[in-house]
């Protein structure tokens, strides 16, 4: 597969989730360059915004194997990951594969289960595979977790802890669509025919093929440098108890590549980095107290972040 050609999928695959989730063309080509570089998304905002309609879209578009986990309070590790049966044909336990075993899962309000039930995504989504009974089972390639969270001031939530927070290599957060579309989505009243009616436009062979062009996308050393600073600053803010990873400093670069070869270059700009730091990195920012002024934890980080991208230079 050559660029002419990676570039004609993903114009395809964009224009396929854009169909559904209207005016939301920049939270579409994170979550696109998120996908690229191989992370998880996580979609956080109140219900009814599109968050599901975001994922299912993005599902909808590649001919692969999808399961939607509804998590719930009474939700259970083994509700997901699977578990040993015992075969009497057999005289042996053979195992029951959960829905996490798929290219694309949809984790749906993941902040509603109880914590046992959230942490049974860690080793899937950092190590792509899963322990259960001491054996350890590989996951399909790819794979890909797509959640969803409310608000953790609405009532029956959990928050998610830093350690699964990680795990995340994106976090968007849609809010309510402008005045055309939302006219256009009341008008049409068509959401869930065109989401559900989406055609696949790429398999799972073609996804691993766009990922090793991601890759190949040339990072300079100055902007390796520039992320280096910007993470590192979130880690010696006065504000911050708990600053970026260097798991988010790979994210950043990841993200970035994709982004640069969605819009059809083969090399990151500073603009890149500057487009995808806040969504990499906010929430992987924990403050040492309350947020001044009352304002949500979500935003204060982000406050701090765009101080942070304001005071370092980016390179020439």
């Amino acid at each position: 597969m050559d660029s002419q050609e990676a570039l004609a999928l993903l114009s395809r695959l964009r224009s396929n989730v854009e169909t559904v989730l209207l005016g939301k063309s920049k939270e579409v080509e994170l979550a696109l360059a998120s996908f690229l570089a191989g992370g998880h998304i996580l979609l956080e905002d109140i219900p009814g915004t599109g968050k599901t309609t975001l994922a299912r879209a993005i599902s909808a578009s590649i001919s692969g194997t999808f399961r939607r986990i509804q998590f719930t309070s009474d939700l259970l590790p083994q509700d997901v990951v699977g578990v040993h049966i015992f075969d009497a044909d057999k005289r042996s336990f053979t195992f029951s594969p959960g829905p996490l075993f798929a290219n694309i899962v949809l984790a749906d309000e993941i902040n509603r289960s109880n914590p046992r039930a959230q942490s049974a995504l860690l080793e899937a989504m950092s190590e792509r595979q899963v322990s259960v009974d001491t054996k350890t089972y590989p996951l399909p390639d790819p794979f890909l977790v797509i959640a969803t969270q409310n608000p953790f001031e609405l009532h029956g939530t959990y928050p998610l802890p830093e350690s699964q927070l990680d795990r995340f290599n994106l976090r968007l957060r849609l809010s309510y669509p402008d005045r055309e579309s939302e006219l256009r989505l009341i008008r049409e009243n068509t959401l869930a025919t065109s989401r559900d009616g989406l055609l696949p436009v790429l398999v799972p062979e073609q996804v691993r093929h766009l990922r090793a062009l991601v890759e190949r996308v040339t990072v300079r050393d100055s902007i390796v440098s520039y992320i280096y600073r910007i993470v590192e600053a979130t880690r010696r803010h006065p504000l911050v108890r708990l600053g970026a990873s260097p798991r988010g400093a790979i994210g950043v670069k990841g993200t970035s590549q994709g982004l640069a070869f969605l819009s059809g270059r083969d090399f990151v700009t500073p603009g890149d980095v500057r487009r995808t730091a806040p969504a990499v990195l906010c929430h992987r920012i924990f403050l040492a107290g309350e947020p001044a002024g009352g304002a949500p934890e979500a935003e204060a980080g982000e406050a701090i972040l765009s101080e942070i991208l304001e005071a370092i230079p980016a390179p020439v």
